[in-house]
């Protein structure tokens, strides 16, 4: 919320006893001390941020989250249309738009945030290395959206349909892959 925000009684109640997963079950949170936050704090807590980023996407055990990932989801898409068919390979490809584009669980948009989120932080730390850094992290998330509009056209039956098509998801996927671990190869190699 941009601004201060008064909510109902009703509303409230509304909020603390959400449905679903991860519901606040009532509970309410608030701080109880609030220090003053001076740029020192914020300069910490950016590096923090980006070390912990850069180790979450380049570390992460297994191969379903992080680089290795999207290597992997890469990697399943070229098998889909031989192993599922035609018709279910563009359902699991429509899962993967909605989780990108509707749940929120990756794709362009994170990439443009983060970005800006360098971007800004290059206020705090003055190097130049964030910029470029911010510069390839817009490259993915424009190679983010294109992917989902391929996958889009597939699932839609707007293209045929071939295996091709599945390709140039697949590829579309380890370019950005290539993109994204060099990135963060290059912020955990930050002398911060």
């Amino acid at each position: 919320m941009e601004t201060v925000t008064t909510l109902s009684e009703e509303d409230m109640i509304k909020v603390r006893f959400a449905k679903g997963p991860l519901a606040p079950k009532g509970h309410v949170y608030y701080p109880e001390n609030v220090h003053k936050v001076d740029n020192e704090t914020i300069k910490r807590g950016i590096i923090k941020g980006i070390k912990r980023s850069a180790r979450d996407m380049l570390h992460v055990p297994g191969n379903i989250a992080g680089v290795a990932g999207i290597k992997y989801t890469s990697k399943q898409i070229r098998k889909w249309r031989e192993k599922l068919g035609p018709r279910k390979a563009g359902l699991y490809l429509g899962q993967i738009v909605r989780m990108q584009e509707e749940i929120g669980t990756g794709g362009g948009g994170f990439r443009f945030l983060y970005a800006a989120f360098l971007e800004q932080a290059y206020h705090y730390i003055p190097d130049e290395k964030l910029l470029s850094i911010s510069e390839e992290f817009t490259k993915a998330g424009d190679l983010w959206r294109e992917s989902t509009v391929q996958m889009g056209r597939i699932y839609k039956g707007r293209i045929n349909n071939e295996q091709k098509d599945f390709e140039v998801c697949a590829d579309l996927l380890l370019e950005i892959a290539e993109i994204e671990k060099n990135a963060f190869l290059k912020l955990k190699g930050m002398p911060f």
